[in-house]
């Protein structure tokens, strides 16, 4: 049956990034780096029905015949099947979330990772910005009542890929001028139809006022979503349970780093000490630099886990992915062959911030939590992690389709926990990585209860600025996200939940290094399935 498995699961795995050019873009497949998404009608009826065959196909498969390694293949691939089957059918998240439309990203890794000389990937760039006016106009028919904030992120977004194709693209069409005759007409029409595109979502934005669709999913499509998107054998309700024991641990142990820095246990007067030393937007991303040689030497020396001498660029995140996330770690495909970097991104304070919310923003990242930070997205955290992950070569490439959020999640949450245990930053570094936890469990609070209980911006804010203690500009972002997205902010505490439990189920005659190591060897599977490929 196994040799029934491999080519069936390579046929699917074809037919899903062939519809879908995000995912084959996210994967590193190159063959389809001309094209945009279909989210017209007819487009998504097609994808629904070959999903659907795809999991009846995959559904009987005779399980217990396959290897170890090829169940975790068939369990990711049918998890990622009925994921896409889910949200095309049941979220339906291109009729109410303009940001879904936005072909920033996919235009963004043809500019900035040189997998291909210039001609090549300007040829591909060509064909999605002839796309960009028709893909456009189907977002303008298919999105209906639209949630006041996602149209005012995506305002503020789909004019970052105008600034992209506007200050980004020429410098890569200035290094093959042959092609440039033919695609600046290209261009400027792309331009003219995002401008018209940042137009109308300002005309939606405005009709809706303090209305419009709800962002909320729901109890009954927030728990299907979880489900499919944690694949953990938790329930909502014990991840709950869970995060408010884990609030209440974290901050049981900043009392006694408090105590540490300060002599009181008052956990605000210490925070605000640390706050007091930050960086500012000329200085953040150098000083994240410093922190990640940090970091490396630090793991290199204390034997953590194995090095890999992958290129890591550090830079401020581009103007069309902010508005949700303060940073995040891009990495190269599970399926490049190319020798390329992953980009650790920052984003700077946006440039019509007063002074004070500029202020707020640097006290929450803060010198101390820039060192966190560095560790959780990129030394030993995402980047580290998915460098080692690209490397897992299994008979099928269903792992190379994405990755398990709670275990990329979960072990860069982990990873903060090893390095101050071992005292990376001292005291002032394990307060941040403690006040992470609190972030991080109150984020599953949020997460839930804002989208099933009706939690208030009030409530929410009163959480994160008492029990949380975050700057109030952080606390608001914060609120935003919850609202933006949906499922993702609970991946943290679920991960790290999972991934340090297997930590510490390390057998006593295994080297840290060596069970770390163990842990990274099998891609980026959900914790349940590489629990089973670790022998436990």
């Amino acid at each position: 049956m196994s040799q029934d498995f491999v080519p069936l699961a390579e046929h699917i795995v074809d037919a899903l990034l062939e519809t879908s050019p995000s995912l084959a873009a996210f994967a590193g497949d190159h063959r389809f780096d001309d094209r945009l998404p279909d989210y017209s009608r007819e487009g998504v009826a097609g994808d629904v029905d070959m999903l659907r065959d795809a999991s009846a196909a995959l559904s009987q498969v005779d399980i217990d015949a396959l290897g170890p390694q090829e169940q975790v293949d068939h369990a990711a691939l049918l998890g990622r099947v009925e994921r896409s089957l889910f949200e095309l059918s049941e979220v339906r998240e291109h009729e109410w979330n303009p940001l879904v439309h936005n072909p920033g990203h996919l235009l963004y890794g043809l500019i900035a990772r040189p997998f291909a000389p210039a001609e090549e990937r300007l040829t591909s760039i060509a064909g999605r910005l002839l796309a960009i006016p028709d893909a456009l106009a189907t977002a303008r028919e298919v999105l209906t009542d639209c949630p006041r904030i996602h149209l005012e992120t995506a305002v503020g977004q789909f004019s970052g890929t105008t600034a992209l194709i506007q200050g980004e693209l020429p410098n890569l069409m200035a290094q093959a001028p042959a092609l440039s005759e033919a695609i600046e007409p290209l261009r400027q029409r792309a331009i003219a139809a995002l401008g018209e595109f940042v137009t109308w979502l300002c005309d939606r934005a405005e009709e809706a006022g303090d209305g419009g669709r709800d962002p909320r999913l729901g109890r009954r499509l927030w728990e299907a979503r979880l489900w499919h998107a944690l694949d953990t054998e938790l329930p909502a309700s014990e991840i709950l349970s869970r995060a408010r024991a884990n609030l209440e641990r974290a901050t049981a142990e900043l009392r006694e780093v408090a105590t540490e820095l300060t002599g009181s246990p008052d956990i605000r007067a210490a925070l605000d000490r640390l706050a007091a030393d930050h960086p500012d937007n000329t200085t953040i991303v150098d000083l994240a630099k410093v922190t990640l040689a940090e970091a490396t030497e630090f793991v290199g020396q204390h034997e953590l886990v194995t090095l890999i001498d992958d290129p890591c660029v550090i830079m401020e995140m581009p103007e069309f992915a902010r508005g949700i996330a303060v940073a995040y770690c891009d990495p190269p495909g599970p399926l490049e062959t190319g020798d390329l970097p992953t980009f650790y991104c920052i984003a700077p304070t946006p440039a019509g911030w007063p002074a004070e919310r500029v202020e707020s923003f640097y006290r929450e990242y803060n010198n101390h939590m820039i060192r966190n930070l560095s560790v959780h997205e990129a030394m030993p955290g995402h980047f580290l992690q998915l460098a080692h992950s690209r490397r897992f070569r299994g008979s099928t490439r269903a792992r190379a389709l994405g990755f398990s959020g709670p275990f990329v999640e979960g072990w860069a949450v982990y990873a903060e926990e090893v390095m101050v245990s071992r005292g990376f930053g001292g005291p002032q570094v394990r307060a941040q990585q403690l006040k992470m936890q609190l972030r991080m469990s109150i984020n599953a609070i949020l997460d839930q209860l804002v989208h099933c209980e009706g939690m208030t911006e009030a409530e929410a804010m009163t959480m994160m600025l008492d029990e949380g203690f975050q700057e109030e500009g952080e606390a608001a972002g914060k609120w935003r996200r919850a609202l933006l997205t949906s499922t993702q902010l609970s991946t943290y505490f679920v991960g790290y939940t999972e991934v340090s439990a297997l930590g510490r189920a390390r057998p006593a005659d295994v080297p840290v290094r060596d069970w770390h190591d163990r842990m990274l060897a099998h891609g980026s599977p959900a914790p349940r399935h590489l629990r089973t490929l670790l022998g436990l």
